[in-house]
C-alpha cells in the first residue's frame, strides 16, 4: 500500500524555506579577474538539520527501504524503473537520452516514476552546460570555462536557473553540477573545458553563482568532483587517476572551491575515482577513503549535505575492489548516494548484508537515509511533485532562456592576439573558413555579409579554428599558405599555445551554435570581445583578454 506524503506536507514545506543568507565569498589567492563586480546576492540555505518527523520516518523504514534510499541507478524504460521501485526501493534515478528523448515525454515519465513510490525519488541527470549535456533539447549555453571567461558570477547564476528552471518542468529535480575542480593541468583528458578555470578564487565565485542558480530553480545542486579532479592525465572512466598533490597543494588548489560550496549551502557533493596519497596513502580512491570523505569533507570541512559517489560503473570505482564491493566501501566512507551501481541487485544485497553482519552500522545507514530524506524535503518533494506536460514543453528553450545563452556566449569570447588590427574584418575582405565547424561559422559569417572563398588561395585571411588540436595547431597554420591567420580555440584554449604564426587569436571555449554565433559578431565588430583568459596558457597570463 502506498504511504501517504500529506501527514509530512506542511513540514517539508516548511524546510524549503530559506533558513539565512550566507555567502559563498572567494578563498585562495585573488586575481584582478576574480575579483571583478557582478557576484550574485547569495540567498542560499546552508544545509538545513533535519526536522524531527524525518527521524520518526526513518525508525518506520525496513532494512531493505533505507538501503534502498541509497541507490540512484540508471533504468531502460518505465516498467524497468517501476520493476526497481517495487524491488529495491531505489531513492531516484538518472536520466540518459534513451529515456528522456522530448519536454512532453520526459515530463510524463517523470510523473510516472513518481507516483510508483512511495517515498519520492530524487530524478536526476548530469547538465553541466557545454560539453556535458544529457538532454539535447534543453537551451545549449557554452560551458563553464565559457563562463568562466566571463568573470561574472552573476552570468554563472543566470545559467544554472535556466538549465535549473528547464529541469524542473521536466520533474528533474537533481542536477550533476557544477563542477568544482580546477582545471591546473592543460593535459586533462576528463576535466577541461569543463570547468570555470584555473586559479581556485575565480572558480570558487563562479561556483557559487552557479549553485544558487540551480537552487533558485528547485533543483538540487551537486558540486563535483571531491577531492578536486583538476590536475589529472587520466581519465577515471577507463582507469584510476593517482593526483600528486601535497595536503599543502590540495589546500591551496582543490579545496577552496569546495569550501565556497559548504558555506553556499549546497545540496550534495559528488567523489572523485582518484587515488591523492597526499591526502590518503592507502592507495584507496575517494570515493572508498574514509580519511577522504569523513575526515576531510565531513570533519575539516564541516559538510552536513548528501554526498554522492560519481558513476560506480566506471572502471576508477571498480578497479581496485570490485562493483559489488565498491558499493560497500563507499557507504563505510561515509558517501550517502551510489549513483549508477553496475549491477543493483549485487550491490543491494551486499550492502544489506553488511548491515546485518555489522560492516555498516544501522547508526549509520540511518544518517545516510536522513540525510537523502532531508534533502528531499528542502527541495519540496514530499508536497506535489507531478509536472505539467504541456508547461514543460512551453518552458524548456523559450525565447528568453535562449537570451540568457546569447549573453553568455557575447561575453565569453576572448580576444588573445590582434597584430595590426587585423579584427574586425573590414568590409569587403575576403574569408576562407577551415577546420572543425568551419560550415556553420561560414554560414554565420556569410548572414553578416562577409565574403566567403572557396580556398585559402583565393581569400584575404584564413579563419582557422582548432578543437583540442595541441601541437598539430602549429602545422594546421602552416598548411594556410602564408595567408594572414585568424586562429580561434572552439573547445581548450591550450591550443593557443601553439599559434604563435597566426596574425590573430580567440577563444570560445565551446562549438556549439551558440558560441559559434557569437564569434561570428566578434569577428565582424558587431559584439566587441570581452573574455579573459580563465587558465594559464603556455606563454598568455591568466586573465589576458582584449578588445577593439
Amino acid at each position: 500500500m502506498r504511504r501517504s506524503r500529506t501527514p509530512v506536507a506542511v513540514v517539508a514545506a516548511a524546510l524549503a524555506l530559506p533558513l539565512a543568507a550566507c555567502n559563498g565569498g572567494t578563498t585562495g589567492t585573488g586575481s584582478s579577474m576574480s575579483q571583478q563586480t557582478g557576484a550574485p546576492t547569495p540567498t542560499a540555505t546552508r544545509s538545513a538539520e533535519p526536522a524531527p518527523w524525518i527521524g520518526d520516518f526513518v525508525k518506520g523504514m525496513s532494512l531493505e527501504q533505507k538501503v534502498g534510499q541509497l541507490f540512484v541507478p540508471t533504468f531502460a524504460d518505465r516498467a524497468d524503473a517501476e520493476r526497481m521501485i517495487r524491488r529495491y526501493h531505489v531513492g531516484g534515478f538518472i536520466y540518459f537520452p534513451g529515456n528522456a528523448r522530448d519536454p512532453v515525454q520526459t515530463a510524463r515519465l517523470s510523473n510516472a516514476l513518481q507516483r510508483a513510490s512511495e517515498i519520492p525519488l530524487l530524478l536526476g541527470v548530469d547538465e553541466e552546460q557545454g560539453l556535458v549535456t544529457r538532454l539535447p533539447y534543453l537551451t545549449k549555453f557554452p560551458g563553464n570555462m565559457a563562463l568562466g571567461a566571463t568573470a561574472q558570477p552573476g552570468l554563472a547564476r543566470e545559467a544554472a536557473r535556466v538549465t535549473g528552471t528547464e529541469l524542473r518542468a521536466l520533474g528533474i529535480n537533481q542536477n550533476y553540477a557544477p563542477v568544482a575542480d580546477v582545471n591546473v593541468n592543460p593535459a586533462n583528458p576528463v576535466i577541461g573545458v569543463r570547468s570555470f578555470g584555473s586559479d581556485p578564487a575565480l572558480v570558487s565565485q563562479m561556483l557559487g553563482g552557479a549553485v544558487q542558480g540551480y537552487q533558485d530553480a528547485g533543483v538540487a545542486a551537486t558540486a563535483k568532483h571531491f577531492p578536486g579532479h583538476g590536475d589529472t592525465d587520466v581519465d577515471s572512466h577507463t582507469g584510476l587517476p593517482v593526483i600528486r598533490h601535497t595536503r599543502q597543494e590540495w589546500e591551496r588548489l582543490d579545496a577552496p572551491p569546495f569550501q565556497a560550496a559548504v558555506r553556499q549551502g549546497v545540496d550534495a557533493i559528488m567523489t572523485a575515482h582518484i587515488v591523492v596519497p597526499g591526502l590518503d596513502d592507502s592507495g584507496d580512491p575517494a570515493t572508498m577513503s574514509r580519511t577522504v570523505l569523513t575526515g576531510l569533507l565531513r570533519q575539516k570541512l564541516g559538510y552536513r549535505g548528501v554526498i554522492v559517489t560519481d558513476s560506480l560503473q566506471m572502471a576508477g570505482a571498480r578497479q581496485k575492489y570490485g562493483a559489488t564491493q565498491a558499493a560497500v566501501r563507499a557507504v563505510q566512507a561515509g558517501a550517502d548516494q551510489l549513483l549508477m551501481p553496475p549491477n543493483l541487485a549485487g550491490a543491494h544485497a551486499a550492502v544489506v548484508s553488511a548491515v546485518r553482519r555489522g560492516a555498516i552500522t544501522r547508526q549509520r545507514l540511518d544518517e545516510s537515509v536522513t540525510r537523502i530524506l532531508a534533502l528531499k524535503a528542502r527541495r519540496g518533494l514530499f508536497g506535489d511533485v507531478q509536472v505539467d506536460p504541456r508547461r514543460a514543453a512551453q518552458v524548456v528553450g523559450s525565447r528568453a532562456h535562449q537570451e540568457v545563452a546569447r549573453r553568455v556566449a557575447e561575453a565569453s569570447v576572448t580576444l588573445v592576439r590582434n597584430k595590426g588590427g587585423a579584427l574586425p574584418l573590414r568590409n569587403g575582405t575576403r574569408v576562407h573558413v577551415a577546420g572543425p565547424h568551419a560550415p556553420q561559422l561560414a554560414a554565420a559569417l556569410r548572414k553578416r555579409n562577409v565574403r566567403i572563398a572557396g580556398s585559402p588561395q583565393a581569400a584575404d585571411v584564413v579563419v582557422l579554428t582548432t578543437q583540442d588540436a595541441g601541437a598539430a595547431t602549429a602545422a594546421r597554420i602552416r598548411a594556410m599558405g602564408g595567408r594572414p591567420v585568424v586562429a580561434v580555440a572552439l573547445g581548450r584554449p591550450y591550443d593557443l599555445a601553439h599559434a604563435g604564426a597566426a596574425t590573430a587569436t580567440l577563444a570560445t571555449y565551446s562549438s556549439g551554435n551558440v558560441s559559434l554565433n557569437a564569434l561570428a559578431r566578434v569577428l565582424t565588430g558587431q559584439t566587441k570581445p570581452a573574455g579573459r583568459l580563465p587558465v594559464q596558457v603556455s606563454g598568455l597570463r591568466f586573465g589576458h583578454g582584449l578588445t577593439y
